[in-house]
């Protein structure tokens, strides 16, 4: 990887990549980075999703990129616009930790499953297979994403590199 083609996604972003990009996030504990790949066209996709749900939004401006269920769509149009076609997309999902302990069984607290739970409707709505995940347990992550080839490399401090 060079930096010329490293494409960094920010905390609640997302971003597209073709040919020869490298998607990359870091910080991923209870939020999931999702990516998209169309083998054929060689273009994919991450989103850095914070939140389950955009029906939580307090913010004046609605960030997109910060919810499940905007995030996934807006990354589907933007990969069409560089030539995937959305029959043709596979999922890769990593994070989703669930960082703290925390006592009761209150869903508000479980952000890192919601989200993974979120994402994976989504993926269900447009029909998209989720063909790898890293997710759950109680530690962070950072991820690579490869538009030439679709690999995906998840770092841990506990687990070194993994290849999905």
């Amino acid at each position: 990887m060079t930096l010329e083609n490293l494409i960094k996604v920010g905390m609640a972003d997302l971003n597209v990549a073709h040919q020869t990009g490298v998607l990359k996030t870091t910080g991923l504990g209870s939020c999931v980075g999702l990516t998209l790949y169309d083998s054929r066209a060689k273009v994919a996709g991450m989103a850095h999703v914070m939140l389950p749900s955009s029906d939580i939004a307090r913010e004046g401006s609605l960030n997109i990129a910060k919810y499940a269920d905007t995030a996934i769509p807006e990354l589907i149009s933007r990969m069409e616009a560089l030539g995937a076609n959305t029959n043709k997309l596979e999922a890769k999902l990593a994070g989703g930790a669930q960082m703290f302990a925390f006592a009761g069984n209150n869903d508000t607290m479980r952000i890192g499953p919601r989200n993974v739970e979120s994402c994976k409707e989504m993926l269900n709505r447009y029909k998209i297979p989720i063909l790898a995940e890293d997710t759950g347990a109680n530690y962070g992550r950072t991820i690579e994403f490869y538009s030439e080839t679709g690999i995906l490399l998840i770092r841990s401090v506990q687990l070194g590199v993994k290849e999905m």
